[in-house]
């Protein structure tokens, strides 16, 4: 269902059902969270990028699932809901930044897949975006709350209840992708932004990232309160401490010279 590769402090997770176009599924799921724990645990990786293989990054759920999901019980579809939330939310979790890398569609769940990622890019020409749920008489419910975060109410409106498609250009001026590069450059971007990333204090990353979702709707007091105590705790770690110190001595150096 998914591959993994690592270099040079990079995790690349990719999907591998080029042929379903890459529809979430049970399987899928289970084995898109398993590569994120693990590469978010892992002490070599320090950026994680997600991909599809073939023509779509993900096309939502295929039709075999449609179908069991229609016919389950009220609990199987819990459990199965409740999966996709872990999943999701263990890559909002993640203590390492993930980068979605959408050369193609990424529809319904597969939009709500790429837009829970800390970093969209999409490339111009083939990328699209949309939440179709509502037009076979399904609610985006679980990766609604994720969308509402990233862009806003008047926005997410628009697009869960239009069920429309919506091309790379677009997403990014409502706030839905990062950024937008030719196809022919995707790929090379994304590695490329990767590997800057990756000379970044590790630490340094899962704490601002634990941040950015902690800060969500807070009050400008408890977000203050928030950040002083993760200022403190910042400043206790040996990656702190050795950031500083090499950059005091180089710039000790510098001066000296």
């Amino acid at each position: 269902m998914v591959t993994r590769e690592y270099e040079n402090g990079i995790g690349i997770i990719t999907m591998r059902r080029a042929e379903k176009r890459n529809a979430l599924g049970p399987e899928l799921v289970a084995a898109l969270h398993e590569a994120i724990l693990e590469f978010g645990s892992s002490n070599d990786v320090r950026v994680i990028i997600l991909r599809g293989d073939g023509p779509a990054f993900c096309a939502g759920a295929d039709l075999a699932y449609l179908q069991q999901i229609s016919e389950n019980s009220v609990l199987e579809n819990l459990d199965d809901s409740t999966a996709l939330k872990d999943m999701l939310l263990s890559i909002v979790k993640c203590p390492k930044p993930v980068i979605a890398e959408v050369h193609g569609p990424a529809i319904a769940g597969g939009c709500g897949l790429a837009s829970v990622c800390d970093i969209v890019i999409a490339g111009r020409q083939g990328a699209s975006f949309g939440y179709s749920e509502v037009r076979i008489g399904f609610v985006p419910a679980i990766v609604l709350v994720f969308l509402l975060r990233k862009i806003g109410d008047t926005q997410a409106r628009r697009l869960v209840l239009s069920a429309e498609n919506i091309d790379a250009d677009t997403a990014h001026r409502i706030g839905l992708v990062t950024d937008v590069v030719e196809d022919v450059g995707l790929r090379e971007y994304v590695l490329r932004l990767a590997s800057t990333m990756a000379k970044n204090g590790s630490d340094a990353m899962a704490l601002t990232k634990r941040m950015l979702t902690s800060l969500h709707g807070m009050s400008l007091e408890a977000g203050l309160d928030h950040a002083t105590a993760m200022n403190a705790l910042a400043r206790q770690t040996d990656e702190c401490r050795d950031g500083i110190a090499k950059f005091v001595n180089k710039t000790s150096s510098k001066g000296n010279t």
